[in-house]
């Protein structure tokens, strides 16, 4: 144990890392502590479940759309600026959240004209971010470092819902003042990352085959195309998280500290099953882990709709969370050991189009249902559908289903014989 612990910490050794990992952790806890009171303060005003699925829908819209051509930037570019780029737009948002409320804005349309650009803000960072890492520390560590840095994401997704519950109780403007904070400093940390084992950038013309190459790439790898798509179908039907408010406010009657305590527990099972795949890193049965994960994430939202207990939806809430993390561990290690440096951008646009846009159209999804059949209903339908998704796609994908262990590194000398077939 004393052995894999020194292994798992020596990691932390890499300067540029753990910059790069104390700037995403301030970065994830100002959007954990916005996310709690926007979602609080909009469903306030309005009363309306859609307008928390207008929320997700504002974020969701830039994203896709500027996603690919944000891959495409972040192979041309300094990933590292980029980000640092999009964690300044961020500050800038809190900033307009702060003075709406200071001027006592009644109506939701401008709040979701921030959310559109922290959208645009996403599309940037999230490729360039995801593309960052394998840069920042040696092969040999990449696994444990991706572990660590799921952690630390996770500690930020803990402790961010429950500090924006309990901030909120001393009113909006003081969480969008220190949101505005965390999210300068995660810049300015940012500025001083440097990343030595940057490959060379792309060289080739910046033009639609250019722009797609990241499509017929996924495209190609069924491995990589199953484990991205599995984990879309199940966050957008299996997406509870947007419908917390009205959890909190009309089923467990817990008020806002309640929503952040909600809020939380995902993160507290997710950063859990993540400090445990940093000392013992899956290296067989790398198909049924993940699969298994997602069955978990399933089950777990089909107990947090059927209760009207606050514990028992916290401890569903955890199981999910953690479920969640193990698929979310082993796809992330597959989309990066199969994807060489050179198109990494563009590969981690489309990962991010899959998964990470699933998370704002997931949650304009539920509020839909919600409106339609009432959030316990549209909880349930979507646990039941995320479970149905897992076992076609083990039909879909045996490949991934059987799959033991994880592959090499991809290299250039693939990436080329790819665009020459």
């Amino acid at each position: 144990m004393s052995q894999l612990r020194r292994r798992t910490l020596e990691v932390l050794r890499h300067t540029a890392f753990v910059r790069y990992l104390s700037a995403r952790l301030l970065a994830t806890l100002a959007a954990q502590i916005q996310t709690v009171a926007v979602g609080w303060q909009v469903y306030a005003i309005t009363r309306d479940p859609l307008d928390l699925g207008l929320i997700g829908l504002s974020q969701f819209l830039p994203f896709v759309v500027l996603i690919l051509p944000a891959g495409q930037i972040a192979d041309r570019h300094d990933r590292r600026r980029i980000v640092m780029l999009c964690y300044a737009t961020s500050t800038v948002c809190a900033v307009l959240l702060l003075l709406f409320t200071l001027f006592e804005v009644t109506n939701a349309w401008p709040v979701f004209g921030v959310m559109t650009l922290l959208g645009c803000a996403r599309a940037f960072s999230m490729p360039s971010g995801q593309a960052l890492l394998p840069n920042l520390v040696p092969t040999d560590d990449f696994s444990r470092a991706v572990a660590l840095n799921s952690s630390v994401m996770q500690i930020g997704t803990v402790a961010g819902p429950a500090l924006g519950g309990l901030i909120y109780l001393a009113g909006p403007s003081v969480v969008y003042t220190c949101v505005a904070v965390l999210a300068g400093t995660a810049t300015l940390l940012m500025t001083r990352v440097v990343a030595p084992n940057t490959a060379q950038r792309l060289r080739e013309p910046a033009g639609l085959a250019s722009l797609l190459s990241g499509l017929r790439f996924v495209w190609t790898k069924r491995i990589v195309l199953g484990a991205i798509s599995l984990d879309l179908f199940a966050v957008l039907f299996g997406g509870a998280t947007a419908l917390l408010p009205i959890f909190a406010s009309d089923v467990l009657h817990v008020g806002p500290t309640g929503l952040g305590l909600l809020r939380t527990a995902p993160g507290i099972g997710a950063s859990l099953c993540a400090l445990w795949l940093a000392f013992h890193p899956i290296a067989r049965r790398v198909g049924p882990w993940m699969f298994g994960g997602v069955l978990v994430f399933g089950a777990a939202t089909l107990v947090f709709g059927l209760s009207t207990s606050f514990w028992t939806s916290l401890l569903a809430l955890i199981a999910l969370g953690a479920g969640d993390m193990v698929s979310v561990y082993v796809r992330h290690l597959l989309v990066q050991l199969e994807t060489p440096d050179e198109i990494r951008g563009r590969v981690s646009a489309v990962s991010a189009v899959f998964i990470g846009a699933s998370n704002e159209l997931g949650e304009f999804e539920s509020g839909l249902t919600a409106k339609w059949w009432g959030a316990t209903r549209a909880v349930l339908i979507g646990g039941a559908a995320t479970l149905v998704v897992t076992g076609l796609w083990t039909r879909l994908f045996p490949a991934l289903w059987r799959m033991d262990r994880f592959p090499a590194p991809a290299t250039r000398t693939e990436e080329s014989s790819l665009k020459a077939s």
